[in-house]
């Protein structure tokens, strides 16, 4: 039985996407589950991919996990190679803007033009959203003068920042790291004013009706993938210390974050 993997999420040039289906390419083996790493960039939507009942390890994000969007069971969720990760399997959102901008602090892009990948993003959408509730009061609830949503991917916030059409945005720092070290020149023009809060990283998750045994298998070839020789190249390769074992209930946070906005009557970053 062959199943669907990818790496979407973080496949942030063709180079980062080749270690990435090597890597899944190991741990299936490591498995022994048949595994048919399908390509799928953007600006396919990835909640199409994610309700497909053939996928078996493909990148989802823990809000749109959290949200029940797709019909999933989290495997294994990486653990990114940076200090503010603490070898823990969090990410956080780095709020950018042009390297060149006057801002120096968050409050000083305030009725500026914000920008937002897609509504069910954690680190593009959520993330953003709860940061700027500790920056609301009763005389200045709304912090923008303008909000571009719906730029759908990180790629898109970065141009939408060097290119002036948003004056700042959220960008997955794990993301930013992968295409820093890919892409140097594209981050080169642009720098971090803040950032976010962690909660846990993006999962590989499989269909639901994915054979209990190959699941257990595939998040077992996750969690040990640290400890075998092969995963050494991924170490910088992928800016990867290993993979932890995560749940539905891992997610719980981006929910908690979610209805304080709606609470606050903020349910969109503005």
């Amino acid at each position: 039985m062959k199943l669907v993997a990818n790496a979407r999420m973080y496949a942030v040039t063709p180079e980062a996407e080749a270690a990435w289906q090597a890597l899944i390419s190991e741990v299936a083996d490591e498995a022994k589950v048949e595994l048919d790493y399908q390509p799928y960039p953007a600006p396919q939507p990835l909640e199409h991919l994610w309700r497909r009942n053939d996928i078996a390890a493909v990148q989802m994000c823990g809000y749109p996990i959290a949200l029940g969007i797709a019909d999933v069971v989290p495997l294994a969720a990486p653990i990114p190679a940076a200090a503010w990760a603490d070898h823990q399997a969090v990410y956080r959102s780095d709020l950018i803007v042009r390297a060149d901008a006057p801002y120096r602090t968050l409050v000083d892009t305030f009725g500026g033009t914000a920008g937002w990948t897609v509504g069910h993003s954690q680190s593009g959408f959520n993330a953003f959203r709860h940061h700027l509730l500790g920056y609301r009061t009763s005389a200045r609830p709304t912090l923008y003068g303008r909000v571009v949503g719906n730029l759908v991917t990180a790629r898109r916030i970065i141009d939408a920042v060097l290119d002036g059409t948003i004056d700042i945005g959220p960008l997955d720092a794990y993301w930013h790291m992968l295409i820093s070290r890919y892409r140097p020149a594209m981050t080169a023009g642009i720098r971090v004013l803040e950032t976010t809060e962690v909660v846990p990283m993006p999962a590989f998750v499989a269909a639901r009706d994915t054979p209990p045994e190959y699941i257990e298998r595939l998040r077992d070839a996750f969690i040990r993938a640290h400890t075998r020789p092969w995963f050494a190249r991924f170490r910088e390769s992928l800016l990867l210390e290993g993979f932890s074992a995560v749940t539905h209930a891992s997610y719980a946070r981006t929910l908690q974050w979610q209805r304080a906005a709606r609470d606050a009557g903020y349910p969109f970053p503005a």
